[in-house]
């Protein structure tokens, strides 16, 4: 308390003490022990009343000990499933050590693809992210944590997680499970080869051969085509030259889903087979969708939209100019912020009815683009305003669901209001100086002849950067911009019942097929009953089980089925109306793709990480070494808080106390 605080007190009190004998005592011919009462009690409350309205502050100082958080990090995938009791044992000792509770907030964790905060562990997830999870203990704890990280070392997904927490203060202790001995093993280790082949033409198979052992051997590997063997070569390997590149051009037949098995004979003494095989698919295709970008400036927008749409290779881009008259060959084209230069690109449109995607920015010439087409109009003389991205979920001409739009930057466009004419669906919504506004910042528009997209912004660019720094790949982005391109190249009329689903999935993790219903009036049906019907065509099981009604879409879930291959159908119960499909569930887990623990690289992590290696059997020298480790020494935190006094109600009571009883006095003694 200041003095300037302790200087009013005082004049506080001299105030309401004058004011009490001025009242009481002051030319008064009452003696005796009432007026000395009824006194002190108006003293009392007029010196609450200006002690309230000086309202001084009091500070406390709190103290805290706040421990290190030790995490617990468990692999909870599927390659360490025979060692379950031996990770159990771990988990109780840790947990239940009294030296480790005293000095440690301990925190349990697993993980596979993702980090999870759940004591249950399963051991059943079919990939390894070790760089993901270390990356979410950092973000979540920062620096005050120590972790135990109880895995063999393999890595299936994700980037190399042994400089994950460089520039941190995080100790890792890594506990290897598992076999760390070194066995002789040849497996398969990387196939590389596009999706999709056009007919009549070679394309590409590569895949990768390598050797872990001491002899020089040679083996044969192959490549089969539904079953039948097209390709074969034997290779030689030794302990200094581990590895070959097999390099294969394969001819495109015919027309469908090609399944490939690239294989290599096994070693003699070899424990693990699961790794000398890899599964793959080609799907032949007799068509290729051309788009071409056109465009008078240059832009990293065009970049980035050629690349996500290339991704496919199924699609071709050319990048235009206006003046471009060769244009019978094009499927779709997009619109890069057109002026009027575009003149005769938008009179072969209108003519031809052809699909578009306009990309509308400051650079645009939006009288022009007003006067040249009939889908939109959009109001002039705007300034160019930051624009952010808000995703719609109802949006139900596609399934977006997988698609975030998580910290996505903002586009810059100088649009105003817009008039759709036609069939429009928001994909996007806009949000300027955070207000969502009613226009939209990306839409499908439709109508009987013709399809087209509507972006009112440009530096898209930014939005597949952001993509990779959220996720490590493009693949948000280029699943955004692909559904978009298969939407304005399929020129089928629309239909009440469609499908998602892929022709192949690699094992059984992630096997879901999504579908749609509209009723007459074209509007999504939630009320509508799906009905899924499959069957294995390998062990000749049918079943049949309803779809869940998901974020505008129904789903069904096949990640319990084994692998093989299926045929389904899906039928709206009470309609007339069904769809079909095949699909083929591999027999691939890539967690069983290893022989030993890798604990190399869990030394590699302890040691860059500042922590230490550890094995099965020494877990109580681990416990040992975090217990003295004068790093994670509680550390006492103080709190400063500060208090006014109206905050005290009790000085209001007393106050209010006071004044009620000098009335009650007075009036029994009929001074009133």
């Amino acid at each position: 308390m200041d003095t300037k605080t302790v200087l009013l007190i005082i004049l506080a009190a001299i105030v309401a003490l004058g004011l009490v004998l001025f009242q009481y005592f002051y030319q008064t011919k009452n003696k005796g022990k009432l007026p000395i009462l009824l006194a002190v009690l108006r003293f009392i409350s007029l010196f609450s009343i200006l002690l309230l309205l000086i309202n001084p502050k009091f500070s406390k100082q709190e103290y805290t000990v706040e421990k290190t958080n030790l995490i617990l990090l468990t692999d909870n995938s599927s390659s360490i499933s025979k060692y379950r009791e031996t990770v159990n044992s771990i988990l109780s000792q840790l947990n239940n050590s009294k030296s480790l509770e005293s000095k440690f907030i301990v925190n349990n964790y697993h993980f596979g693809s993702a980090l999870i905060n759940n004591d249950s562990i399963s051991f059943t997830e079919h990939t390894t992210n070790i760089g993901k999870a270390l990356h979410t203990v950092k973000e979540v704890y920062r620096n005050n944590a120590a972790i135990v990280l109880l895995t063999d070392g393999n890595q299936t997904i994700g980037t190399d997680y042994t400089y994950e927490l460089n520039n941190s203060n995080i100790n890792v202790y890594p506990i290897a499970i598992g076999d760390t001995t070194q066995y002789e093993d040849i497996r398969i280790d990387q196939v590389n080869a596009n999706k999709y082949a056009f007919l009549k033409n070679k394309y590409p198979v590569e895949f990768f051969v390598t050797y872990e052992g001491h002899n020089s051997i040679s083996k044969a590997v192959s490549i089969s085509l539904d079953g039948k063997k097209i390709y074969n070569e034997t290779v030689k390997l030794s302990r200094k030259n581990n590895t070959k590149i097999i390099k294969a051009l394969l001819e495109a037949g015919s027309v469908g889903i090609k399944h490939l098995e690239v294989a290599v004979t096994p070693i003699d003494s070899e424990r693990n087979t699961n790794n000398n095989k890899k599964n793959l698919t080609i799907e032949v295709v007799d068509e290729k969708t051309n788009v071409a970008i056109v465009t008078e400036i240059m832009h990293p927008d065009i970049g980035a939209l050629k690349k996500s749409i290339e991704r496919n290779e199924q699609r071709s881009v050319r990048i235009i100019k206006p003046t471009e008259t060769q244009l019978d060959e094009i499927d779709i084209f997009i619109l890069y912020q057109p002026t009027s230069s575009f003149k005769s690109i938008y009179q072969y449109i209108n003519n031809k009815k052809v699909n578009t995607f306009s990309v509308l920015g400051p650079n645009t010439d939006l009288r022009f683009v007003n006067s040249i087409q009939k889908q939109f109009i959009i109001d002039t003389n705007y300034p160019i305003q930051e624009i952010v991205p808000i995703k719609n979920d109802g949006f139900l001409k596609f399934d977006i669901s997988n698609i975030s739009f998580s910290n996505y930057p903002p586009l810059a466009s100088n649009l105003g209001p817009i008039t759709l004419v036609g069939e429009v669906e928001t994909l996007l919504k806009m949000k300027i100086k955070g207000q969502i506004m009613e226009t939209p910042l990306l839409s499908i528009i439709s109508n009987q002849e013709t399809k087209s997209v509507l972006l009112v912004g440009e530096n898209i660019w930014k939005w597949r950067i952001q993509d990779f720094r959220n996720n490590q790949d493009f693949e948000e982005f280029d699943e955004l911009i692909g559904k978009l391109m298969i939407y304005l190249s399929d020129d089928q009329s629309k239909e009440r019942l469609t499908i998602d689903y892929k022709s192949v999935y690699e094992g059984n993790s992630d096997v879901k097929i999504n579908a749609s219903y509209f009723n007459q009036t074209f509007e999504f049906d939630n009320n509508a009953e799906l009905i899924l019907q499959i069957k294995n065509k390998d062990a000749n099981q049918s079943f049949e089980f309803p779809m869940l009604l998901k974020n505008g879409y129904y789903q069904a879930d096949l990640s319990n089925q084994s692998s093989g291959n299926y045929q389904f159908t899906i039928r709206v119960k009470g309609e007339d109306i069904s769809k079909s499909g095949t699909f083929r569930i591999l027999d691939y887990d890539v967690e069983q793709q290893f022989v030993s623990t890798n604990d190399d690289k869990l030394l590699q992590l302890a040691e860059q990480s500042g922590g230490r290696l550890s094995y099965a059997n020494n877990t109580e020298a681990l416990i040992k070494a975090l217990t003295v480790d004068e790093r994670y020494l509680p550390v006492q935190k103080s709190t400063k808080k500060i208090v006014f006094l109206i905050d005290f109600r009790i000085i209001l009571g007393i106050m209010v106390f006071t004044l009620a009883l000098e009335w009650f006095i007075r009036k029994f003694n009929g001074l009133l």
